[in-house]
């Protein structure tokens, strides 16, 4: 069987979009269809080579944030920059990447439940998942608050004993004193 290799989108130094695949340009519009079909593809700089998925990616996310209601909060963006540069970066992102999946895991798993107990395409399904999410929704919300501060506290302890290991690793150097807070 031939391996399967990601749609190739070219990225134009004209800003457009080039679908290998189709032969056609495409908008940023198509790309999020992609996405939400849950194809795998890749954009490169058509003139560099350089791959730009992110960056696209990043992109829909901006319209998607300015058009409607936005997902994320001015507070929560805030924290986000805050980690870049930080020595955390990268366990920050793996832990949101974490989270995202058993929450879209959870949602696969409550939307296949619904389907085999009122079929397909019943009305009667939706509408209850939409019940359930109004009645349940403050619930849900106070169970991830408390999961979200949990997981703060366990992570402030495991910044702590870091620093308590790494000051008697190095008992002989002078540190500044621990800030009480």
């Amino acid at each position: 069987m031939a391996e399967q290799h990601p749609r190739l989108i070219k990225k134009y130094p004209n800003r457009r979009l080039y679908d290998t695949a189709s032969s056609c340009y495409i908008t940023l519009a198509d790309v999020r269809d992609l996405v939400l079909g849950q194809e795998e593809f890749q954009v490169i700089d058509a003139k560099s080579g350089d791959d730009l998925t992110r960056s696209i990616l990043l992109q829909i996310i901006l319209e998607e944030e300015s058009g409607g209601t936005p997902m994320f909060t001015s507070d929560l963006l805030s924290h986000m920059i805050r980690f870049y540069g930080n020595a955390m970066q990268g366990f920050m992102g793996r832990y949101l990447e974490n989270n995202i999946h058993a929450f879209t895991e959870m949602q696969a798993k409550l939307q296949e439940q619904t389907k085999s107990m009122y079929g397909e395409n019943s009305p009667l399904g939706k509408d209850l998942w939409m019940q359930f999410l109004n009645f349940q929704g403050p619930a849900l919300n106070s169970m991830m608050t408390a999961y979200m501060e949990q997981s703060k506290r366990m992570f402030t302890q495991m910044q702590d004993q870091i620093e308590s290991q790494t000051r008697n690793m190095f008992t002989g150097f002078q540190f500044p004193p621990k800030d009480k807070k």
